[in-house]
């Protein structure tokens, strides 16, 4: 039950993609939710199967958006699973009911307090990731490994990126559960959104962006919200200041879209969600200094 089995000794908890030459595009790629390697040292509860521990993952979604160094966009992948630590979380969210000697004061908001903080305590199904409390030396110990490094990387990547062409734009992709038939008075499936596009209601990022994102994507024939239920994480709303050159997009793709959820593999969809993604890629690597001031 380990994924892909992995030690953090053995692998680093994230990569970076970097372009062939020089960074062509002021786009800067991260996906902080699509690694899949988990720790034998966790100490996950040992029943609790392996489809539950990755149902949190954003399954794939490096692999739908692995061509960007191409177009000359540097990329960022988590390598290990969501359920070990959340990258898309403040390291600050912290959760009084998973972690021990917590100091009175410390503990994170209402995410953290429901389960899903920095260090998750509940699968994305829902089910309890331990038997016992951790504790916050192992926290700690996470943040330190892991959290740090990549939002230094992170850092350095958008502070270059703003050097180089004035602006930096974020792109922070994701993916959301498909939905599920509903009861007749329920709302039909067929009007989910496939895309939710999240720049905290116009703060994080250019409307000209986002609206071409849109554009392009309904485009494809995809049914594509702004902002509901899915506004921008902690990394959008760390990043969203256009008034200082940066900007921050969040993408979640339905994983309906492109996985056999049960497998968490490729399904009927995924050539052609591969293509659209491609082509989004390859228009927004073309138009992007067009489309922020």
């Amino acid at each position: 039950m380990s994924g892909e089995d992995g030690d953090l000794q053995a692998q680093a908890p994230f990569r970076l993609l970097s372009p062939v030459g020089e960074a062509t595009s002021p786009l800067v790629f991260a996906s902080p939710h699509s690694g899949r390697l988990y720790p034998k040292s966790a100490g996950f509860d040992p029943d609790l199967s392996e489809l539950s521990l990755r149902s949190a993952e954003d399954a794939l979604v490096d692999r739908l958006i692995e061509g960007a160094p191409g177009h000359g966009i540097p990329l960022l992948l988590a390598t290990h699973g969501r359920a070990w630590l959340d990258l898309n979380r403040a390291p600050t969210d912290l959760d009084p009911t998973l972690i021990d000697d917590l100091p009175t004061g410390s503990e994170g908001g209402p995410r953290a307090q429901s389960g899903y903080g920095v260090v998750p305590r509940l699968t994305g199904d829902g089910r309890p990731l331990y038997r016992d409390r951790i504790s916050l030396a192992e926290v700690t110990g996470r943040i330190k490994e892991a959290h740090g490094p990549y939002h230094a990387t992170l850092d350095t990547l958008m502070e270059q990126t703003r050097a180089r062409h004035g602006v930096a734009v974020l792109i922070d992709w994701h993916s959301m559960p498909g939905p599920r038939a509903s009861p007749p008075a329920k709302r039909p499936v067929a009007t989910f959104p496939q895309i939710v596009l999240g720049d905290r209601h116009g703060v994080a990022c250019a409307t000209a962006m986002t609206r071409r994102v849109a554009a392009l994507l309904r485009g494809e024939g995809l049914r594509v919200a702004l902002n509901q239920p899915y506004a921008g994480g902690w990394t959008t709303e760390r990043w969203g200041h256009p008034g200082e050159g940066f900007h921050a997009l969040q993408i979640e793709i339905s994983r309906a879209l492109y996985l056999d959820e049960a497998l968490m593999q490729p399904g009927p969809g995924w050539a052609r969600c591969q293509g659209i993604i491609t082509r989004l890629i390859d228009s927004l690597a073309r138009e992007a200094s067009d489309l922020v001031p």
